[in-house]
């Protein structure tokens, strides 16, 4: 079975390391990889939090599906990322460490509690005493007490204090750190040249002998740790539902958010680290990890602007279709269908389609599905709108978005008490379909237009994810959104008659698998027959097990096979394969998230795009949708954009069995994917430009 297939989760370290990669990478503006080690770090606490949780319950159930769904056994899978993470932790310090020196090279710099001039030192003082102080409580330590609660994605200094006149003794405190409440980063007065930065634990390490002045202590050390919890969702549906259902039966009687990893400062008093993994209860079973001084690196995701001017190059910068500049975008998708490709096209369009429908007195609803939503969304004022305006709105919103069951519950609140019609799904399955269809009536005659996505209806993430968003009058699309909305609004046991019914999306759970395994069939035909059989699949994840041995089948039968995986990927080449798979991962400045499925079908050239990735959690637990790409232009444009993709040989990486993550090596002329992609879509858009007198 190891030959046949990588470990998930092993995988998506590797795709992880690609991140890390971007931020070792010198060619990479300074601020942006301080960026790419925020999002490396932000990954690896949700990876903890879900992923090992879940093969740490796994573990408890002697059941060979277990080993069949996670591809090795757990226990094996487990040993495997903490070799993996403290390796990457290795080198995270190292690139962490580079790039101070680089910023001091700018004069920017990270100071800690040593080395303040006096002007600074009065600064952090008063900081703490005016906005620091109300926020700090600490909470002193004993081995006849309960360990206090940690709470998770919280970042905490561990302190050892003592008297001058005790030689061994130490006594131990904690303190949060409230990031959450102020931030984590203080800008130091400097000199007119320099920059200069403080974290806020530092800004608490500084001030010590003042918070526990009361009792004395004259000597302090204070290093920061961190704990991830086990999050207690699914295990993603990789599992049998009824080996799901016992595993999480099993885990109710545990104490809540039991921790799954424990990393903290290697410079930590030791006996502090003993006293805290033996008040948490980890054994060498947990991943324990010791690390540098800086912990809960996601918050520098948000580092301070203190950089030298930098200009964004027109290639990152967003543009607007051409289609849609000075036209009302409602009469233009009534014509013509338009695809939207982000962050390269603005997210505009969309926004101006559900306000003109807002406001015209000829539309009477619309239906829109939402999984993740800007935190200040215009998609949702335009709806608000809709409804003050006597429109139907009708929104299918999704409380088990991971991450966002909390900001979705609220947008559920505000959207109901505005009178918008709020569908909360299916039970056990997740709504993941990015669609929307509007009605109107025109001359007694119903006129529906809308749109398919393969991403988010999402403004901001729209800025720096890479998708697909098809603007269409489709009557065939627009009946088969509603079949779905039907289903959603009056969910039945049995969904599985209503949504095969549909004709031109395909729709999971019902159908997608299904589909897609006629295509490859085709090819494969068409291999046996010596004739071309081609495929192109751009997904986040492949790690479903069947499509994985059809791919298979398929190399055998020397079908081309190319794949184009951001993330998870389980498939290892074969000896026996007539055609060997070629996969690339492409990891940028903007997060590659479009799904895209390509059969060439005897030269009919088939293409779909997808809000489902390749993996068993999409194909069979949620609903998803695929649209069929009909336009010729479109069709076109969207295989233009998978060649220049395949072309990429500055920021692709071999997807191999070994995982090794090699940069694609070429002597052709350099081709930054993201970058040829914004100089193919921005000629189209002077292209159409009118001619200037």
């Amino acid at each position: 079975m190891a030959n046949l297939f990588n470990a998930r989760d092993i995988t998506w370290l590797a795709f992880n390391e690609r991140v890390l990669q971007e931020a070792m990478d010198q060619r990479v503006p300074l601020h942006l990889r301080i960026r790419f080690l925020g999002i490396f770090s932000n990954n690896l606490d949700e990876f903890f939090r879900v992923r090992v949780a879940g093969l740490k319950r796994a573990m408890d159930f002697k059941d060979k599906y277990i080993t069949e769904s996670f591809y090795q056994p757990p226990t094996k899978i487990l040993q495997n990322i903490t070799e993996v993470v403290i390796r990457q932790q290795q080198n995270f310090d190292k690139t962490w460490q580079k790039i101070q020196a680089e910023m001091a090279g700018e004069n920017i710099f990270i100071k800690n509690s040593e080395n303040l001039t006096p002007e600074q030192q009065k600064f952090v003082r008063d900081y703490f005493d005016e906005i620091v102080e109300s926020n700090v409580i600490p909470i002193l330590l004993n081995e006849n007490s309960a360990m206090p609660y940690l709470r998770d994605k919280s970042l905490y200094l561990g302190v050892a204090m003592r008297k001058k006149q005790w030689q061994y003794e130490s006594k131990f405190a904690i303190i949060e750190i409230p990031s959450r409440v102020l931030g984590r980063f203080v800008l130091l007065p400097s000199e007119e040249d320099q920059k200069v930065v403080m974290l806020l634990e530092d800004v608490i390490i500084y001030n010590l002998p003042h918070i526990f002045s009361y009792f004395g202590y004259e000597e302090f050390e204070a290093h920061c740790f961190k704990v991830t919890k086990d999050a207690e969702f699914d295990l993603d549906n990789d599992i049998r539902t009824t080996l799901a259902e016992k595993i999480e039966k099993g885990i109710k009687s545990r104490r809540k958010g039991k921790p799954t990893r424990f990393v903290f400062d290697k410079e930590m008093d030791k006996a502090l680290v003993e006293f805290l993994i033996r008040k948490l209860h980890l054994t060498k079973k947990d991943s324990i990890i010791p690390g540098g001084k800086i912990h809960n690196f996601r918050h520098f995701m948000e580092f301070p602007d203190v950089f030298k001017a930098y200009k964004k190059p027109p290639e990152r910068t967003s543009f607007d279709h051409p289609e849609t500049v000075g036209k009302r975008v409602t009469d233009v998708i009534q014509k013509t269908d338009i695809l939207l490709s982000f962050p390269y096209h603005h997210f505009t369009p969309v926004i101006d389609l559900l306000r003109e429908s807002a406001m015209d007195p000829d539309v009477k609803s619309i239906q829109l599905t939402a999984y993740r939503l800007a935190s200040n969304s215009k998609v949702v004022n335009a709806l608000i709108n809709a409804v003050r305006n006597g429109k139907e709105v009708t929104v299918m919103l999704e409380l088990r978005a991971r991450f966002d069951e909390e900001s979705n519950l609220g947008w559920k609140e505000i959207l109901e008490q505005e009178g918008v019609k709020v569908l909360v799904g299916i039970p056990n399955k997740k709504v993941h379909a990015k669609l929307c269809v509007i009605k109107k009536r025109v001359h007694n005659k119903t006129v529906q237009y809308g749109f398919v996505s393969t991403g988010n209806f999402n403004e901001k993430t729209a800025k720096i994810y890479g998708d697909h968003l098809l603007m269409t009058s489709d009557r065939v699309i627009m009946a088969d959104i509603n079949k779905i909305f039907n289903v959603l609004r009056k969910p039945k046991a049995d969904i599985v008659p209503a949504l095969k019914a549909c004709k031109s999306l395909v729709v999971c759970p019902t159908y997608m698998r299904e589909k897609i395994i006629q295509h490859i069939d085709k090819e494969i035909e068409e291999a046996k027959a010596g004739h071309k059989a081609l495929m192109i699949i751009k997904s986040n994840s492949l790690s479903d097990r069947t499509l994985i041995l059809k791919l298979y089948e398929a190399a055998k039968a020397g079908v081309v096979i190319k794949l184009i995986i951001r993330g998870i990927y389980c498939a290892v080449n074969q000896k026996e394969f007539k055609q060997k798979i070629t996969a690339i991962s492409i990891v940028d400045e903007y997060l590659e998230h479009t799904r895209v499925m390509y059969f060439y079908n005897k030269g009919n050239e088939d293409i779909y795009i997808s809000s489902a990735d390749w993996m068993t959690r999409n194909l069979d637990y949620r609903i998803e949708a695929a649209a069929k790409i009909t336009q010729k232009n479109i069709k076109k444009e969207i295989k233009d954009l998978l060649e220049i993709q395949l072309s990429d040989n500055v920021k692709a990486r071999v997807l191999d069995k070994k995982l090794s993550n090699n940069y694609v090596k070429g002597d052709r002329t350099k081709i930054r994917s993201q970058i040829e992609t914004y100089h193919y879509l921005k000629s189209k858009t002077v292209a159409q430009e009118p001619l200037k007198k």
